[in-house]
């Protein structure tokens, strides 16, 4: 195949007849039997046609015809993908995590509403990325695009389900409670982010979602990490994507790829992991070693709203401290003291003036928490800056991971011993760890995932920390998560990243913090 003027496709194929008999003849632009040559018109039609007849590798017109808006310009690959995008009606994207998906789907999917293909986008996402990754990457790459983020009550997600958004974000969770008027709105494409969500048929989450899907209906699904846990979860997948690839029934597709060794334990057959593969088709995917036009280092932040029981808490703190500080000077060492009130109560466990430890309700950390890993495909590295908190952290994640831990308590050769496990053996997949305890000298670079529990208040400790993945020896890019879900909590990342003295400032930021 040859691209000629950046207009037409020319092929040079032997059957030059199944060509022009499937491709209009509005659209055929020359054709030479003899030779073996056909010239035709590229459009997007035109292209999925010549793919569907098996013509290896036909590009998709977004590559000549989009200016590729935005703040940013897109990454080779991101090209790559939102072009393989637009050639597939129903497809998977298992770019790993940090590669820039979003944005790939952003401009694939503004390409199709350029050109008429579709209208409206509806994008089903975890609740704490509506925001921090839809809503901004949006607004970065497709700022002439109207969004709007279906959350809150009822009557509220219905007003914007039916309004003029060209882009609408809702949790997996809020589909549910309007999915008919979801049905009725008419979306053209929609988008699964964290598709893993979706694994699982017998679900009351799964059975509405393919009530949406309809043959008309473009789908398309991500996840970094598609059947992490088992080769069975492809199959809730597949079902939506491309059913004709798996049998009918879920037990006659485990059968295909597990073994039954008990009434309770299966294991995956030697050639699974090819049946899976198989299923899991049109799919695309790079590593984020495969993109070397990566940024070395990508920061992602996730939204975590406070629990109805910390927010109470948090908001009684900050009026007393408004108080105390209608009637006194403070001190750089008071605003610091109760800045890390607000910052340990945000993190699920604040040390009271008598040295015992209250425990607050930090579900939704832990649950986005594990959306992170889930996505994750090396080991993590999580960050937690409170010596309790730590405590809370590993014992929910050894539910369901392997988990070291590390905190000032440990003597300097367990820390050692843990380190050199983490290093050089498949488990711990999670390393658990007090930031000021490992923040320098030691080297943690079979992980290329960091997220942050809550923010440290030292931009030397925050950069070091990180330099613990970011090393020498690190074969993948590296993404560092932010958690965050309080007002002080955001202010001391953005001064983190813009490496502002975070000491140097405490009272001015304090004075922020009550104003």
């Amino acid at each position: 195949m040859e691209i000629v003027e950046n207009r037409a496709l020319l092929l040079k194929v032997r059957d030059a007849d199944r060509i022009t008999n499937v491709i209009p003849k509005s659209k055929i632009i020359a054709s030479h039997q003899d030779h073996h040559e056909v010239l035709v018109h590229w459009g997007l039609e035109e292209a999925r046609v010549l793919k569907n007849l098996g013509v290896k590798d036909t590009p998709s017109p977004i590559l000549k015809d989009y200016e590729w808006k935005g703040i940013y310009k897109p990454f080779d690959h991101q090209k790559t993908t939102a072009s393989f995008l637009t050639m597939h009606r129903k497809a998977f994207c298992f770019n790993e995590q940090g590669t820039g998906k979003t944005g790939s789907v952003i401009w694939a999917a503004d390409y199709l509403m350029k050109i008429g293909v579709i209208k409206r986008v509806l994008v089903i996402c975890p609740l704490s990325i509506m925001d921090s990754a839809w809503r901004a990457d949006l607004f970065k790459f497709a700022m002439h695009r109207k969004v709007d983020v279906a959350y809150g009550a009822r009557d509220k997600r219905k007003t914007i389900i039916y309004s003029d958004a060209e882009f609408v974000i809702i949790n997996y969770d809020g589909v549910e409670i309007i999915a008919d008027d979801i049905e009725k709105a008419g979306f053209d494409l929609i988008v699964i982010d964290e598709a893993n969500a979706y694994k699982n048929p017998q679900t009351r989450r799964w059975k509405i979602l393919a009530r949406l899907i309809t043959q008309k209906t473009w789908l398309w699904m991500l996840t970094g990490t598609p059947a992490a846990q088992s080769p069975v979860d492809a199959y809730g997948l597949a079902r939506l994507v491309s059913p004709e690839k798996v049998p009918k029934f879920m037990g006659a597709f485990r059968d295909q790829v597990m073994y039954k060794v008990s009434n309770f334990r299966w294991v995956p057959k030697p050639n699974a992991e090819n049946v899976v593969h198989a299923a899991l088709q049109p799919a695309i995917r790079f590593t984020k070693q495969q993109c070397l036009d990566l940024p070395d280092m990508t920061y992602v932040t996730r939204d975590v709203p406070l629990t109805a029981q910390q927010q109470k808490y948090y908001d009684l703190m900050r009026k007393e401290m408004l108080v105390h500080a209608g009637g006194e000077a403070i001190t750089t060492i008071n605003a610091a003291a109760n800045l890390n009130k607000l910052l340990q109560l945000s993190g699920g466990a604040v040390y009271s003036d008598t040295g015992e430890i209250v425990e607050f309700d930090a579900s939704n950390r832990l649950k986005v928490l594990r959306e992170v890993i889930d996505e994750a495909s090396h080991k993590v590295l999580i960050f937690v800056p409170y010596r309790h908190a730590i405590d809370i952290v590993s014992e929910e994640l050894r539910k369901d991971y392997t988990v070291d831990l590390i905190h000032g308590g440990i003597s300097a050769g367990k820390r050692t011993e843990i380190f050199d496990r983490f290093q050089t053996s498949e488990n711990p997949k999670i390393l658990v760890i007090q930031p000021q305890a490992a923040s320098h000298g030691v080297t943690l670079h079979a992980a290329d995932t960091i997220v942050y529990w809550s923010p440290v208040m030292s931009v030397e400790t925050y950069l070091q920390a990180n330099a613990r993945v970011h090393r020498a020896g690190q074969k993948n890019k590296t993404t560092v998560f932010h958690l965050q879900g309080s007002q002080v909590e955001r202010k001391l990342y953005r001064m983190l990243q813009d490496k502002v003295d975070v000491h140097t400032r405490i009272t001015d930021l304090y004075g922020e913090l009550l104003s």
